[in-house]
């Protein structure tokens, strides 16, 4: 189990387009938020991940990316 600040170990995994990526890809980015979600397209999912995407650009600018694991 991850602490507080804690750093996530590194994860190979698909996108959302069957490509594989890696967290170390993100390494050049300030922060990385790494959120889990149970199920894709339920409600409470979805009202999460059109929150992030409705700050994405305040996200950037705080050059910080979001990934987002079903």
């Amino acid at each position: 189990m991850l602490e507080k600040n804690q750093l996530a170990p590194e994860f190979r995994a698909p996108d959302q387009d069957n490509n594989m990526i890696n967290l170390s890809q993100f390494s050049n980015n300030k922060n990385v938020v790494l959120y889990f979600y149970p199920k894709d397209d339920t409600t409470g999912c979805t009202i999460e991940a059109r929150q992030f995407t409705e700050f994405s650009g305040q996200f950037a600018e705080l050059d910080t990316v979001i990934i987002g694991v079903s």
